[in-house]
């Protein structure tokens, strides 16, 4: 019986997807991708043929119905994102829960994404956390501040390098500049590093120094907090 499979692809590193990812996109009839192109390029340096079909937040709805159509069809279909595991801030999660309401199995393999290994190489607690993604930009961003004011637990954002200063204040006022804060950027890339220290400290230091590529922020517990 056909059925849907979430494959992780490299967050970086081209090395870092399994064997079975590719055997599974070797056996497909389709590959949804976030970006073909990007896709398109782990696919030519696998020596991959597969079609591949656009599948991202400004079409997801409408292409439910289709895509559930083709699986139901008998053809086996892979759904991947730019980078990392499909639905952990990227489309997925509709294409998921419309499959499971069909009774279309749906499979995961495991595999890459940012924000494991940004906790465990971080130096914060890792025991406990919490993943927020991408906070909102506008609309309901200080709702979403306010409400990990007090979490005890080490709190995961991902983050544009673009935001990252004005995210990093926003905590500091919250919980404080001297409450501990790890950014780590790039992740598996030539350019890897992870800044760690306070909140006020990461402050200064991307005062100085321009950020520079894609960003997990890991907030750990204020001070305050005992």
């Amino acid at each position: 019986m056909a059925k849907l499979t979430i494959v992780p692809t490299p967050i970086g590193n081209l090395e870092d997807i399994t064997l079975r990812a590719l055997k599974v996109l070797q056996r497909v009839r389709l590959v949804l991708a976030e970006d073909t192109r990007t896709s398109g390029l782990l696919l030519h340096h696998y020596e991959i043929k597969c079609p591949l079909q656009s599948y991202h937040m400004h079409n997801e709805h409408k292409m439910l119905e289709q895509i559930c159509q083709r699986i139901e069809a008998a053809e086996d279909v892979a759904l991947v994102s730019d980078a990392g595991t499909p639905a952990i801030s990227d489309p997925g999660f509709l294409l998921v829960r419309e499959c499971l309401r069909r009774g279309i199995e749906v499979e995961c393999l495991p595999g890459a994404t940012a924000f494991v290994p940004a906790l465990v190489s971080s130096g914060l607690p890792a025991d406990r956390f919490v993943f927020e993604g991408f906070l909102p930009q506008k609309k309901g961003r200080q709702t979403r501040l306010n409400a990990l004011k007090d979490e005890e637990r080490t709190i995961i954002l991902y983050e544009s390098p673009y935001r990252v200063l004005k995210t990093l204040s926003q905590f500091a006022e919250l919980r404080g500049g001297d409450c501990p804060a790890v950014a780590a950027r790039e992740l598996s890339k030539m350019h890897e590093e992870f800044v760690r220290g306070t909140l006020a400290e990461l402050i200064e230091h991307f005062t100085h120094t321009a950020p520079r590529g894609e960003f997990v922020l890991l907030i750990g517990k204020s001070l305050s907090l005992g």
